[in-house]
């Protein structure tokens, strides 16, 4: 029987009405899985957080990696040490349960996108950061490689008051900067919302539980499954019943934060800043889990001083911190360490989630690999020396991401490398190899800045 003849029965015995559009790419993976097609799609998570990445809060404690009194590298060859032994420092302490599908990485430099306080598109593009993007960025050519319902979704939470979207970070191309949705529920009504407007029913309702919706497509589908592949389609089902819940909190805490403007004033917007980054986790995690694309990024922060403001955790002056200033009794380092666990934990909790999702022989998790870094390298002034990263999930095995501080050498050394030559791994990961990308280090002229990673491209 092939695959076309089984996803046919399929779709005919679910029966499948106004869902269709969500659920076919969920039933076309359990239809491959029915038929004995394996379709494990590679999946990119981008998730970028606002005024630097201190190397020191992805160094642990047992690494014995030589750097100068101002905590560079100073290697002329790669440094690796095993995680396996490690303590993961306070700041990334959340990403502990999966510390063995986890890459630190320091020493690539990025100095083609210095700037001031954001790389803005140079980030994720190794180019100048500039005042708009002039290359296409990284996110944007792996959701050519990688395609979906939805090429490619770009979520973030909103550096200002107000703000529905930022431009600061994603490009398709030169001019060509990609909306960054700092809306849950413009995300939710952009992503989901076609199911209702196809189906003729007006008047969609923000606040409808799409569910409710789908419940009869829902039942008849799952009821048609094979009894294997209903556990599959009920982490599926889970994704939407969480972003459900999510999107009842959020609406449930705004209304809250509106009664209460008069004690709030101008916070009454921003204090919902964490719950909104939660939320734009949970709408990434559902796109995933759906099949609706396979190259996701996440920020938080808008580029230049928008680093986004925590009034939930005390911390309304990230620029304050930034330059040494304390905050509710906390030091400036303190505050650091409490948002990136923050930011660690909406990772590892997306990671579970994925992990849950049986595929293959293996889960989602395991065709995935999350990105973690900053837009302004390893500072709230960045020299861009180094770019700080961490790496969860190997792409199908085609990562090397099993457990590993990797530090490669510094720069201007003749084995020294940039971010370029890790975004041409995942370029390569994704099946989609190229030699060069972004624009070369002028200060590197010496030095090969062509293609991938040996040490991370497995």
């Amino acid at each position: 029987m092939t695959f076309e003849t089984t996803r046919r029965q399929m779709f005919k015995s679910a029966g499948l009405g106004i869902g269709a559009t969500l659920l076919t790419p969920t039933l076309d993976r359990l239809a491959a899985q029915a038929a004995g097609v394996q379709r494990a799609p590679r999946r990119v998570v981008f998730v970028m957080q606002s005024n630097g990445m201190n190397p020191r809060h992805i160094t642990p404690a047992e690494v014995r990696a030589p750097v100068d009194r101002e905590n560079r590298p100073t290697n002329d060859a790669v440094y690796e040490h095993s995680l396996a032994d490690a303590t993961l420092p306070e700041a990334i302490d959340p990403l502990t349960p999966f510390k063995n599908r986890l890459t630190l990485v320091r020493g690539l430099s990025g100095r083609i996108a210095l700037s001031d306080h954001s790389a803005n598109h140079g980030a994720l593009g190794c180019c100048p950061a500039g005042r708009g993007p002039m290359l296409q960025t990284i996110d944007s050519a792996l959701s050519e490689a990688l395609p979906g319902t939805f090429s490619h979704i770009a979520l973030g939470m909103p550096p200002n008051p107000g703000t529905s979207m930022v431009y600061a970070y994603s490009a398709s191309g030169p001019g060509r900067a990609v909306p960054i949705v700092c809306s849950p529920d413009l995300a939710f009504r952009s992503i989901f919302g076609s199911v209702a407007e196809g189906a003729g029913r007006a008047a969609f309702d923000r606040r409808t539980n799409l569910l409710g919706f789908m419940a009869d497509d829902v039942r008849r589908s799952r009821d048609a499954l094979a009894a294997p592949e209903r556990p599959m389609f009920d982490q599926y089902l889970e994704s939407f019943e969480t972003l459900r819940d999510r999107q009842r909190e959020l609406v449930a805490r705004a209304d809250v934060l509106r009664r209460q403007a008069p004690r709030l004033g101008e916070r009454q917007t921003s204090s919902v800043s964490s719950v909104i980054l939660e939320a734009q986790f949970e709408i990434a995690a559902a796109t995933l889990i759906a099949g609706l694309t396979n190259v996701v990024t996440l920020t938080s922060g808008g580029g230049g001083q928008n680093f986004g403001k925590y009034p939930a955790f005390g911390i309304l002056d990230l620029h304050g911190i930034g330059h040494g200033a304390s905050y509710g009794g906390r030091t400036f380092e303190q505050c650091f360490v409490e948002l990136r666990r923050l930011h660690t934990r909406l990772i590892a909790d997306l990671a579970r989630r994925l992990d849950a999702v049986r595929e293959g022989n293996g889960t989602m998790l395991d065709n995935t690999v999350i990105v973690y870094l900053s837009d302004s390298g390893e500072g709230h002034h960045p020299s861009l020396y180094e770019w700080p990263m961490a790496l969860l999930g190997n792409m199908g095995g085609r990562l090397k991401t099993g457990g590993r501080y990797v530090q490669f050498p510094r720069y201007r050394s003749p084995n020294h490398r940039t971010t370029a030559s890790l975004y041409l791994s995942l370029l390569h990961a994704a099946g989609r190899p190229r030699d060069r990308f972004g624009i070369a280090d002028p200060g590197l002229r010496d030095v090969d800045q062509s293609g991938p990673l040996a040490e991370i491209l497995a």
